[in-house]
């Protein structure tokens, strides 16, 4: 299910984007976040503080998260329900 998640980038610019889960287009929002995600494509990232180690790919929406988790400071994050 999408994430709709807020934040700040270090230079203190806020963005706001969904992810999406989607290989093409993991995030939707902002182009500064979604090269983000692409720079660290194929990298292990750790998807909490002590593991496990996982390999960011666009539709993995964990791995995405942990992405903006890590190089971010993430303000607000909510799961999208659906009804």
């Amino acid at each position: 299910m999408p994430h709709t998640v807020t934040g700040r980038f270090d230079d203190g610019s806020a963005y706001q984007v969904q992810v999406t889960g989607d290989m093409d287009r993991p995030v939707v929002g902002s182009a500064r976040a979604a090269a983000l995600v692409e720079l660290h494509a194929g990298e292990s990232i750790p998807l909490t503080p002590t593991g496990p180690l996982r390999a960011v790919a666009g539709d993995d929406e964990d791995a995405v998260l942990a992405v903006l988790r890590r190089y971010t400071d993430i303000i607000e994050s909510s799961r999208a329900t659906r009804k």
